[in-house]
């Protein structure tokens, strides 16, 4: 199988290329700088040239914050871009799989959100990976899959766990909001269940992310405590941070597929493989 990962460089794209080549598949990796998918003629070429059998769509805008300013940015990429490897993937008779996000809801549910329950993104990032579901889900109404998942964290990239051993180490205490819960989920772990959609052709929106769910003070503390840390690690609350974007009170996915989706690991079992990796800075 020939897999076409786009945003190569970030750090889903990162163990979704190593992933692919580890499972003895053929991996044609293009990070932003090699391909920009809002460019529609671009990414018609990339995938006639390559000619691969599937395409995992990680290239996307996760500014969440900075999207609030600058919403028509962050849809042409996460929105149309999109579309445009959709297009182009269905016209080659190549399967599309576009990874999206548990934003696409408003987060005033109280039990997990599963494949069918309605969307209604609060930010503009959120609106922006909607408007993606929808134009994939058009283009290549037969070839697709839609995987949401949440809280991504890797060693490849920016994220939670490494922004908190990074304070840990410095400070005494931190605050953290414990009033927001979601499924953190390892790119190691997801890398590998997109590569089983791949192989299967799941067709639809599904979700896959780490088992379990927590805050992200709870995260947090099961961060500081994993790397044997000092720092005192307090709750907080989302008001008291004046961010831009609004974000999901509670956004834990939850799956009606049944075995047509893989389970991940418990979110736990992927920071034991994050710090295994030995990332302890940000």
């Amino acid at each position: 199988m020939r897999i076409l990962v786009t945003g190569a460089a970030g750090m889903l794209g990162l163990d979704l290329c190593e992933a692919v080549t580890a499972a003895g598949n053929d991996v044609c990796a293009f990070p932003r700088a090699e391909l920009d998918v809002t460019d529609a003629g671009a990414v018609g070429l990339a995938i006639r040239t390559t000619g691969p059998d599937v395409i995992v769509n990680c290239a996307a805008w996760t500014d969440v914050d900075g999207a609030e300013s600058a919403e028509d940015a962050a849809t042409a990429v996460n929105g149309a871009g999109a579309g445009n490897l959709a297009r182009a993937a269905a016209a080659a008779g190549a399967w599309t799989i576009h990874v999206s996000s548990d934003y696409v809801f408003d987060g005033s549910k109280a039990s997990p959100y599963l494949e069918s329950d309605p969307t209604g993104p609060a930010s503009a990032y959120g609106r922006s990976k909607l408007a993606g579901e929808l134009v994939v889900a058009e283009s290549a109404p037969r070839a697709h899959t839609i995987v949401r998942s949440s809280w991504l964290f890797g060693a490849g990239g920016k994220c939670f766990p490494k922004t908190i051993l990074r304070l840990a180490a410095a400070r005494e205490q931190l605050t953290v909001v414990d009033d927001q819960v979601g499924c953190p989920t390892f790119t190691g772990h997801l890398a590998v269940a997109l590569i089983e959609i791949a192989g299967e052709r799941v067709p639809g929106v599904v979700h896959v992310a780490g088992a379990g769910a927590c805050s992200w003070y709870g995260f947090a503390r099961e961060i500081v405590s994993s790397a044997g840390l000092e720092c005192e690690v307090l709750p907080g609350k989302t008001e008291d941070l004046d961010r831009p974007a609004p974000r999901p009170a509670y956004s834990v996915l939850g799956t009606e597929r049944g075995p047509a989706v893989p389970l991940l690991p418990d979110w736990r079992e992927g920071l034991r493989a994050f710090m295994a990796a030995g990332v302890r800075t940000a």
